[in-house]
């Protein structure tokens, strides 16, 4: 058990997928896990484990943000002895060819956090996916017929942006959306070793406007935790 994680030695599998919200994570916990049991409610941050087609996999909220998220992913692989975390998540697209409900798979994180920049003291670390994970769930996507992309994605620390030239900037140097996470989970997964990787659902387009409701990002993205599930299971 540790601060935010009210869970026993044991009760959190050693594969672990990490969406945002805690009713996505009951929501895929309740759709494709087998024997659940619930082992966190701190906070409201829920936690689940169950069997996905015979193996254990744990589904954990991290809340919003890469500050949120990094304690949750610090805490899982530092006291639980996480292996692999997967993150689902929504992001917006920032490109034409991005579009609505598109999976776009985060090969590596652009960010504006300073998170990274106290670490490594003004070095621009790069954060990475793992590429067993990332070229396991490309595979399975393409493999599904699913609309996916492969790329960098920027991970800010401010959902409302003041300055929307500088999306269109780096749209332009291949950028695919945006989101607020993957930066820190990329970068903790390097510090102890372990499997990362982020898959998203576009939930909103940034040029066109049109987006997802509420309701649909908690509930629906279904291709989404399939994916990611079945790439967990190759680790």
């Amino acid at each position: 058990m540790t601060i935010h994680i009210g869970a026993a030695p044991g009760e959190v599998a050693p594969r672990v997928l990490l969406p945002g919200d805690p009713l996505r994570a009951q929501w895929i916990a309740q759709a494709y896990l087998e024997d659940v049991k619930q082992y966190n409610a701190v906070r409201g941050m829920l936690g689940f484990t169950g069997a996905y087609r015979g193996e254990r996999i744990s589904v954990q909220a991290s809340g919003m943000g890469q500050p949120s998220l990094a304690i949750y992913v610090h805490e899982l692989f530092a006291e639980f002895d996480a292996q692999a975390i997967i993150r689902v998540g929504s992001c917006g697209s920032i490109r034409e060819e991005v579009r609505l409900r598109d999976i776009v798979v985060a090969m590596s994180a652009a960010t504006d956090s300073a998170m990274n920049q106290w670490r490594f003291r003004g070095i621009s670390y790069a954060p990475t996916a793992d590429f067993r994970l990332l070229r396991t769930a490309y595979d399975l996507a393409v493999g599904r017929n699913l609309p996916v992309h492969v790329g960098q994605i920027a991970a800010w620390d401010s959902f409302y942006a003041d300055d929307p030239t500088l999306l269109s900037q780096l749209a332009a140097y291949g950028v695919l959306g945006v989101e607020m996470e993957t930066a820190a989970l990329y970068t903790l997964a390097a510090r102890f070793g372990r499997r990362a990787l982020t898959v998203c659902t576009v939930s909103d387009h940034l040029l066109t406007g049109e987006a997802t409701t509420a309701d649909e990002r908690e509930r629906t993205f279904s291709a989404m935790a399939e994916l990611a599930l079945d790439t967990a299971l190759a680790v």
